[in-house]
């Protein structure tokens, strides 16, 4: 059984890698590499594999997975500007695929029991989105 929740945030980032030029930057990242940067709504899904419990009837109780959310993805990245307030992106370009691969990362420790992490889905843009399903996959 899969069970999917969403919760979206608004964050400020610019692709662009600081080893190279601005010709560079741009020939790989477009307009996307503008130096000030831009904004997004993103949309994130975290889908949870598991049985249902025989008492609940749930996989998981949804208002705990909405808390989880809030903590590890919501407060860390609302209204932030991922360059320069939200580990790892610092160092690491915050594309799509990173974000999703990073919010895996901070969700992981949660659920590695009889409930397991399958599959984080950032979207960028309603029509732009990359899907993540751990390492293993």
């Amino acid at each position: 059984m899969f069970v999917t929740r969403r919760v979206e945030f608004s964050a400020a980032h610019v692709c662009r890698r600081p080893d190279l030029d601005e010709e560079a930057n741009r020939a790989l990242y477009g307009p996307a590499a503008n130096p000030h940067g831009h904004g997004h709504n993103f949309l994130v899904e975290v889908t949870l594999e598991g049985e249902p419990d025989p008492l609940t009837g749930m996989v998981l109780d949804l208002k705990q997975l909405k808390e989880i959310l809030r903590q590890e993805v919501v407060e860390p990245m609302d209204h932030r500007f991922l360059n320069a307030e939200v580990p790892p992106f610092d160092r690491v370009v915050p594309t799509p695929e990173n974000l999703a691969v990073e919010i895996w990362r901070r969700l992981t420790p949660h659920f590695n029991g009889r409930v397991r992490l399958h599959a984080v889905r950032v979207y960028e843009t309603e029509d732009l989105w990359a899907d993540y399903f751990g390492e293993s996959a």
